[in-house]
């Protein structure tokens, strides 16, 4: 296994440590969570530029990337309700954008159409980072974190609603199923096949039995 699909999976088996001492009672777990998930949050970055850099791009590590991804962000959203430090509901609108989006990708490519990601994408998951970490750090040691937090955090909601639509818009652009080969009624062929066969039927009236 090479470097990025090991990174990958470090960042895998670090979501249920993050989640264990967020949940967990303790003086400082709040800048030990903030460390965890830096440290998931930069192998994201490193595994796929090593991936690049290093051309290891493999079929492993694009399927497991992403699912790393919702792995972490979504342990962290949830830790984060549990902690009373971000809404229930705006943690299930941006879970919820998560998933559809995976379905309508998922869709597209069993149509062998590929939808890229978009950059309002890479803009909400770059909030999601900021606004964790803003929102842990700020919990007990810096308020002023804690305020920007929730500034941040209706950055993701905004940029996932607006992303879904986006990727919504390319699936019906791109992600419709091509149409099935056959006749079509009005085409100067077909008509022409139809008349041809029509004379044939009538050739075979007159002729003598």
């Amino acid at each position: 296994m090479n470097l990025p699909n090991s990174l990958t999976l470090a960042r895998i088996f670090l979501v249920p440590l993050l989640v264990v001492v967020l949940w967990t009672e303790f003086e400082g777990k709040e800048l030990v969570g903030a460390a965890i998930f830096s440290v998931a949050a930069l192998t994201d970055w490193l595994d796929g530029f090593l991936a690049r850099r290093q051309k290891q791009v493999t079929t492993f590590g694009q399927l497991m990337d992403p699912l790393a991804d919702k792995l972490l962000v979504t342990a962290a959203l949830i830790s984060l309700v549990q902690m009373e430090l971000a809404p229930a509901w705006m943690v299930a609108i941006i879970l919820g954008r998560e998933l559809g989006v995976t379905v309508l990708r998922s869709l597209a490519w069993s149509r062998g159409v590929t939808i890229p990601a978009s950059p309002l994408g890479k803009v909400k998951m770059m909030s999601q980072v900021i606004a964790i970490l803003l929102l842990i750090l700020g919990r007990e040691h810096l308020r002023e974190f804690f305020v920007l937090g929730q500034i941040a955090l209706w950055v993701v909601v905004a940029t996932a609603l607006a992303s879904a639509l986006e990727y919504y818009r390319r699936f019906t652009l791109a992600g419709m199923p091509p149409k099935s080969p056959g006749f079509d009624p009005a085409s100067p062929p077909a008509a022409a096949e139809r008349e041809a066969v029509t004379d044939r039927k009538d050739q075979r009236l007159a002729s003598p039995s």
